[in-house]
């Protein structure tokens, strides 16, 4: 299972996101379930970000969603952006 999280910051805001996602990367890739995590910038948007993840399965990413780090993650990043969260479930096609 993959995972693709969008993450647009306010004005101001972005160091705030980019911050908080540099925070959460170790202990989530350290994850048992985690098998690839990333995070890239979109190039013509600078307060755009996207962190994309393969899960061993849906019940690791669940079980990822509900450790302390995740939760203290989402709670950090919440009021940094400009959109409720945005997060897909996905399977790669081709």
């Amino acid at each position: 299972m993959e995972l693709i999280a969008r993450f647009h910051a306010r004005p101001g805001a972005a160091e705030g996101v980019e911050q908080a996602i540099r925070t959460v990367s170790g202990p989530t890739r350290a994850e048992p379930g985690c098998l690839d995590y990333h995070v890239f910038r979109a190039t013509r948007d600078r307060l755009l970000l996207y962190i994309h993840s393969r899960w061993r399965d849906e019940a690791a990413f669940d079980a990822h969603a509900a450790l302390p780090h995740t939760v203290r993650f989402l709670a950090r990043v919440a009021p940094l952006i400009d959109h409720p969260l945005d997060v897909t479930r996905t399977t790669m096609m081709l």
